[in-house]
């Protein structure tokens, strides 16, 4: 009895240390994940001179339900969570998310009501305030020196292509890469010309999964029209 005693003992004394390390190794690592989140984010509010309080977290809990508001629209935190965080390989696709979400906290300030209205219009028109923060990330990330193909990528990877977004709160995924590349093109064309993910995988799986997409734009750049593209 003694001798089982001593080894139960001996097992606990020999743990303690184990997974003393393998928590501030965890500690260590989220750390860093939060200054990197804090450097880009903050360098994306200085260099498009945002002058509101936003406040960025990584939390490595589950997204919140769909339908609650974005902690960015009610507490003004930008939150990334470890489900998103997985696909961010690089400090533009980063860029692309806080971007997006650094907006979602700016409009918040912007309206009557302490900024309560701003998120009513957001909740009421979910999918038109969809396509302008996309493009309004493109303005973000070019303004504060990332590449805005990063955004491209990102959402290649992360968004799941639905069958229809008619009655949903949500644009098909294909709809808003087609904007957010046409937007590119249009306002930003040294961003294509001269495009490092070329060669990524995900970019080029972008431009093969939108070629009609994309065929439809280059017929509205030949032809000079103006009207709006029913992109697919």
């Amino acid at each position: 009895m003694l001798k089982y005693l001593i080894a139960i003992i001996a097992v606990f004394v020999f743990a303690q240390p184990q997974a003393f390390s393998a928590d501030m190794e965890q500690i260590e690592k989220e750390q860093t994940i939060q200054q990197r989140i804090d450097e880009i984010g903050t360098k994306i509010l200085n260099a498009n001179r945002i002058d509101k309080r936003i406040v960025f977290a990584y939390d490595k809990a589950e997204k919140k339900a769909a339908l609650k508001l974005d902690p960015a629209i009610t507490s003004r935190q930008v939150i990334l969570y470890d489900g998103d965080y997985k696909y961010i390989e690089n400090d533009d696709e980063m860029a692309a998310y806080l971007a997006r979400k650094i907006l979602l906290a700016f409009k918040s300030y912007e309206s009557i009501f302490n900024g309560y209205m701003g998120a009513f219009r957001i909740k009421v028109a979910p999918k038109k305030f969809e396509l302008v923060a996309d493009k309004r990330a493109v303005d973000f990330m070019v303004n504060a020196g990332y590449h805005p193909v990063g955004l491209i990528t990102l959402i290649q990877k992360s968004c799941p292509q639905k069958r229809f977004d008619r009655f949903s709160s949500k644009n098909l995924t294909s709809k808003r890469l087609a904007h957010i590349y046409e937007y590119i093109y249009t306002k930003y064309p040294y961003y294509l010309q001269n495009n490092p993910y070329f060669e990524s995988e995900h970019y080029q799986n972008f431009l093969l999964s939108s070629i009609e997409n994309r065929r439809m734009f280059e017929l509205k750049v030949k032809t000079g029209s103006k009207e709006k593209i029913d992109y697919e």
